[in-house]
């Protein structure tokens, strides 16, 4: 990806939850935290579920199905039965501006 792509704004995804997002091929899943704005593959590496029907806590989200929590911040798994990462992505935002633009900045970064 050369150029940010605006997916969406601020208030698409109010603090403490999570949305979907479709970028191309992929689906994403945005989730507002206490520390900002980040985004990771929209797929439970355990089950291929999607994580966005899940509940957000601080920067964790956790697949409906398992129970398996992934980080945010780095896609990591912090619970089982996941154990592989999920791909995390580059976004910018204005988190405290609810109009701010959400630009998808890179694609994957793992």
């Amino acid at each position: 990806m050369s150029d940010p792509r605006q997916i969406g704004i601020v208030s698409d995804v109010p603090l403490g939850t999570a949305r979907q997002f479709e970028v191309g091929d992929d689906l994403i899943v945005v989730v507002n935290t206490p520390e900002g704005l980040f985004a990771i593959e929209d797929r439970c590496s355990h089950a291929d579920v999607a994580l966005s029907e899940g509940e957000v806590d601080g920067c964790l989200i956790e697949c409906w199905l398992h129970g398996s929590a992934f980080d945010v911040r780095t896609g990591v798994p912090t619970s089982l039965p996941a154990i592989t990462p999920v791909k995390t992505f580059s976004i910018s935002a204005d988190s405290a501006d609810p109009n701010s633009p959400i630009y998808l900045t890179k694609g994957t970064t793992q």
